[in-house]
């Protein structure tokens, strides 16, 4: 189905692997428009509880965009590419479903703003990440500007920007910018352990929280009051009444999503 990616479906977890390695899985035209149908098939397939996005190969997660691409473009069809790739990215950020992104080795430009894009990162401990557009002439345009904001704050992301220096795993880490560093072979493990103790709650309530943290980030919303609002609706779910009975019989909650 796919040429540049590949996808497989295990215990829940869609694992979605950018698979140019010759490349350093560098994202293409083609890559995102298979990406965009993978995160279709986490928002639409009820057998996918969460999904998981990393890199073919030990040297690269996603280093960056195919720069070949850029050299004919227009800047109307710069905005165009920008916008898709806004597009994709914040499906992800917004998919009621967890995803997740298994940094291996390089994640630069474009490859950066994706890990951003998820939920959470997991980073093995030979990652490098970075936005050095400004070394080409250009900017990050994938949402990198204002994600790597949210992430590590105005200072430190304007002086990583404007430097395009690179930082590696423990210093993401100490940042904000990833959740956890392990190493290469145990970081796949990892982010499926996070992933499948994520499946273990009320995915109702789950889509939820994503909703409301987005929210904060969004100027002209209340996230107080869209917290106010989703707290409500868990009063009309099953799984609010299995939870609370489940902790008040001492047993496991059985949630299904209703």
């Amino acid at each position: 189905m796919y040429n540049t990616i590949t996808t497989e479906l295990k215990d829940g977890i869609l694992e979605i692997t950018i698979n140019r390695p010759d490349k350093l899985n560098a994202l293409n035209q083609e890559v995102m428009k298979e990406l965009a149908l993978a995160i279709d098939e986490v928002y639409k397939n009820k057998d996918v509880k969460s999904a998981l996005i990393t890199g073919s190969g030990p040297k690269a997660f996603i280093a960056g965009a195919d720069i070949s691409e850029f050299l004919t473009l227009s800047p109307e069809q710069g905005a165009e590419l920008a916008k898709r790739g806004h597009v994709i990215f914040q499906r992800i950020e917004d998919s009621h479903k967890p995803i997740a992104a298994a940094v291996n080795g390089f994640a630069l430009g474009g490859g950066c703003e994706l890990a951003m894009a998820c939920h959470f990162r997991v980073a093995s401990d030979n990652a490098k990440f970075g936005q050095p557009e400004v070394n080409l002439g250009i900017i990050p345009g994938y949402g990198g500007t204002q994600r790597l904001v949210q992430l590590v704050g105005k200072g430190k992301a304007l002086e990583l920007m404007m430097t395009a220096d690179l930082i590696g795993a423990e210093e993401a880490h100490r940042l904000g910018l990833v959740n956890h560093v392990t190493t290469p072979a145990e970081l796949l493990d990892k982010t499926r352990s996070i992933l499948q103790k994520i499946h273990t709650k009320a995915p109702l309530a789950i889509a939820k929280v994503i909703k409301c943290v987005n929210n904060y980030f969004v100027y002209d919303i209340n996230g107080f009051e869209t917290e106010v609002e989703e707290f409500a609706g868990c009063f009309a779910t099953q799984d609010l009444q299995e939870g609370a009975s489940a902790f008040i019989e001492k047993r496991a909650a059985k949630f299904r999503g209703e």
